[in-house]
């Protein structure tokens, strides 16, 4: 049996969601209240990481977590570098906010800040996700 014992995977199942949902919370409400892409990413990365803790999780597939954690981050800079570009494309000015404005304290009133929340927390997450599998993957290197 790999990970942890059964007590903890269970519990690991249970509060997974809630701190993904909580996550995902501070990100989409950046703009109204602290917090924003990067504590909500880093918030999010935290629960990959109980996951692999819990769980375990052997060379081959730290490996391939890796690949995957290195596109997502890949995606969330693209993202991010994309709405800039968009900002001069549509208006002229670098990050530009091209997006309407809402109505104040709102959810939908920010422009372009939500967007760029959730690219930050997308590279956030993946980056953090992917130095704390790097640092696990130490072991197989230690141990060859």
């Amino acid at each position: 049996m790999k990970g942890m014992s059964l007590i903890v995977k269970t519990v690991t199942n249970i509060v997974i969601g809630f701190i993904l949902i909580y996550g995902v919370y501070i990100v989409l409400h950046g703009h109204l209240t602290p917090g924003g892409g990067f504590a909500g990413g880093v918030i999010i990365a935290g629960t990959f990481v109980l996951k692999f803790l819990a769980f375990g999780g052997t060379a081959r597939s730290e490996r391939e977590s890796l690949t995957i954690g290195s596109v997502f981050e890949s995606l969330g800079a693209l993202l991010f570098i994309s709405v800039a570009i968009l900002g001069i494309l549509l208006t002229g000015v670098f990050f530009a906010n091209f997006l309407a404005k809402g109505i104040p304290f709102h959810l939908v009133s920010a422009g372009i800040i939500p967007i760029c929340n959730i690219a930050i927390a997308i590279k956030v997450g993946a980056g953090l996700f992917s130095i704390i599998l790097a640092l696990a993957a130490m072991k197989y290197v230690i141990e060859d």
